[in-house]
């Protein structure tokens, strides 16, 4: 009536530190089902919650008995097996006899009675101590299991679950669906039709503000820089024009302020004998997109010059405008723009522990936890987390995901490294104060050798 099921994980080891022999990379992913005697009475063991200055630590304590016939003929060739190659990974360290054909101090028991993973500390081989002339159990003292970033994947889903929530977690925001943006052109005559960067300037803080002097007769162009960073000195990269403007005869005088720098110069050309494209008006921002799409302006009738815009986003995925880079001439009517759709990514479903890689970056994580929200905002776009662990790095925001299983594609729109696992967890707290302290930045507060 003590005896119960338990499920037996043997821990795979892949990497071990070289001085102390630690255990570096390991990973679960075998599971056994195995009959045990619970030799606790009265519950975990007696005095094992500790209150710390940390909180209260659980440390649940079990004893188990297990059958070594049962073990040596259940559960031990299948080890023999691992350790031969047949299968990836390693059980232990050494291949020693002795430990292939025994529980190990390191592996896992699944308690399910309390649905709680258990490490097993010390396994007692001679008790009791050759009473009916040889040893029939093992007894298995276990700790309540504390999880380090170790792969758990048993496929078996109520052992699983236990480390879902555990560990160094990154959360990912992904583009789950996506719109193609569309927008109109605006013509008249007289407007600015291109301009000439003579001088990028230099020591801009901040982005200047451009400035067109008026026409005799009609509206001034307005544009905006675009600034750039080149050895930690930001200059201006290129003016886009957001307004060609209405009436100009001559070019007209273009003036930077602001911004903290100085030495920009540009001038434009002007073109007063036929229509030009004047501004583009945005019909439908769209969303979806993780970099800005590509513009295309109809062509004008007869022999003129093609217009040419560039797409900027806004933060949240949106096409923000088509500003002009040449306004173009003989427009006789308003010509179609045509805008790229977003990436044809956010398909499929991405399977819990599968591996994923981001395309770009090489990252590759296991998928923790994958769900859409749906807004209850009609006409918002549902939203799609992803929770992974185990990651090599940092996912790069607008780089394509694919998961190794399911082969579900995503766009990363934002990341969230935050860790899920430890409520004490003060490291970046310590790292500030450490900074406000020591300030490696001048010299070495600890002198030079």
């Amino acid at each position: 009536m003590f005896g119960v099921e338990v499920y037996y994980l043997p821990r795979k080891i892949f990497k071990t530190d070289d001085i102390i022999r630690e255990i570096q990379s390991s990973k679960f992913d075998d599971v056994f089902l195995l009959e045990a005697y619970i030799n606790n009475f009265d519950g975990y063991a007696p005095d094992s919650d500790i209150m710390t200055k940390f909180g209260l630590r659980l440390k649940n304590e079990i004893s188990l008995t297990v059958s070594r016939e049962r073990y040596e003929e259940f559960i031990a060739p299948f080890l023999e097996g691992i350790s031969s190659g047949i299968r990836e990974g390693l059980i232990t360290e050494y291949d020693f006899a002795d430990l292939i054909t025994r529980p190990k101090e390191g592996d896992l028991i699944y308690f399910p009675l309390g649905e709680r993973l258990f490490e097993i500390k010390r396994v007692e081989h001679e008790k009791p101590f050759y009473q009916l002339g040889s040893s029939y159990t093992y007894e298995l003292s276990c700790e309540l299991y504390e999880y380090e970033n170790e792969l758990i994947d048993t496929a078996l889903e109520e052992v699983d679950n236990t480390v879902e929530d555990e560990g160094y977690i990154t959360s990912l925001t992904l583009v789950s669906s996506t719109a193609t943006a569309t927008a109109t052109a605006v013509v008249s005559t007289g407007g600015v039709s291109e301009i000439f960067l003579n001088n990028d300037g230099s020591g801009y803080t901040s982005t200047p503000t451009i400035t067109f002097s008026a026409p005799e007769s009609g509206l001034a162009a307005t544009a905006v820089a675009i600034t750039t960073s080149v050895g930690n000195v930001k200059s201006i990269k290129r003016i886009e024009i957001t307004n060609s403007g209405i009436g100009y005869t001559v070019p007209p005088t273009i003036t930077f302020s602001g911004g903290g720098g100085s030495g920009a110069a540009a001038t434009c050309s002007v073109n007063n004998l036929d229509f030009n494209l004047t501004r583009v008006e945005i019909t439908n921002p769209g969303n979806g997109y993780t970099s800005p799409p590509n513009v295309t302006i109809g062509a004008p009738d007869g022999t003129g010059i093609n217009a040419i815009g560039i797409a900027s986003l806004s933060s949240d995925g949106k096409l923000n405008a088509i500003n002009i880079i040449k306004s173009g001439s003989r427009y006789t009517s308003s010509p179609p723009i045509s805008v790229t759709g977003p990436s044809t990514v956010g398909v499929g479903t991405f399977i819990y522990n599968e591996l994923i890689t981001g395309e770009s970056s090489g990252i590759t994580g296991r998928v923790r936890d994958f769900r859409t929200t749906v807004s209850v905002t009609p006409g918002t776009p549902p939203i799609t987390h992803l929770r992974v662990s185990l990651n090599t790095g940092k996912f790069n925001v607008g780089e394509v995901i694919v998961g190794s299983i399911s082969s579900a594609r995503y766009v990363v729109k934002n990341y969230d490294d935050e860790s899920y696992d430890n409520p004490y967890d003060v490291n970046e707290e310590i790292q500030l104060e450490a900074d406000g302290i020591l300030d490696f930045t001048e010299s070495n507060p600890f002198g030079n050798y």
